[in-house]
């Protein structure tokens, strides 16, 4: 599931999403959520076809998308689901980091480096 155009996630989040569910994503859309702040969460099928009986049965279902502990839940209907998601990326989303904030965590090595780096190079 997913769009290639980074439009697509602007277009979720600007509707109000913090995430979204699918029980697989192409990876261009993976990573445009990812880089956008936007929760590229993947289900079994199965819980997917749940989620959906649940908002079909009331559209005011709340589902909950918990980053730290990796767990889909809609407590109105005790379903729980975990799902996968590495280190790095679980990471980008509990710090609501960025690409460009992912490397200002290293801004003292930045310095340090262009500091003493051989002349040669410029400054």
């Amino acid at each position: 599931m997913g769009s290639s155009r980074e439009h697509a996630v602007w277009a979720i989040q600007q509707y109000g999403f913090d995430a979204v569910i699918a029980p697989s994503f192409s990876d261009i859309f993976r990573n445009n959520c990812t880089k956008n702040g936007l929760a590229p969460v993947v289900l079994p099928q199965a819980a997917v076809d749940k989620l959906w009986e649940l908002i079909e049965a009331d559209a005011n279902t709340e589902i909950t998308v918990d980053m730290e502990r990796l767990l889909v839940e809609v407590p109105s209907a005790g379903f729980k689901e975990s799902f996968p998601m590495d280190a790095p990326t679980q990471h980008r989303f509990l710090n609501g980091l960025d690409d460009i904030g992912i490397t200002m965590t290293h801004a003292d090595e930045i310095n340090s480096y262009e500091k003493n780096r051989p002349a040669w190079l410029g400054k």
